[in-house]
């Protein structure tokens, strides 16, 4: 086995679980080969260098093997190698998100209660009247 299609081996490397996931993945231009966009047909070799982006993490990968069947992980993780720099950028990002703000502490205020709606609906009231004079 010389060549192996895109989606078959993303599928057996298990990147994705279903073929159907890599090629929808695929067609949307988050997986590149050889810095080049790619099809799911498209035919790897060994020494191929495979670019993914999934949930906001960007992996490059080298082909070590080819293979579509899909098999146990110990040996999907034989058919590929994460390159150094992929790895220390997927780490730094791991980081960036566990000493990141948490989302909710930006909130300075939450819901209006019901007597700021009060307030809020005597003040509107009250700059209406003085606008109509």
């Amino acid at each position: 086995m010389n060549e192996v299609r895109l989606d078959k081996w993303l599928w057996a490397a298990r990147f994705y679980k279903t073929r159907s996931l890599a090629v929808e993945e695929i067609s949307k231009g988050r997986v590149s080969v050889n810095e080049q966009a790619a099809k799911p047909a498209r035919s790897l070799k060994l020494g191929d260098r495979i670019e993914l982006r999934r949930e906001g993490v960007s992996r490059t990968v080298i082909v070590r093997g080819l293979s579509e069947m899909r098999g146990p992980a110990p040996v999907a993780q034989q058919l590929y190698e994460e390159t150094a720099e992929s790895i220390a950028q997927r780490e730094k990002q791991v980081q960036e998100r566990r000493f990141g703000a948490e989302p909710s502490q930006a909130i300075e205020q939450g819901r209006p209660t019901k007597r700021d709606r009060r307030k809020l609906a005597d003040w509107n009231r009250w700059s209406a009247t003085a606008e109509s004079d």
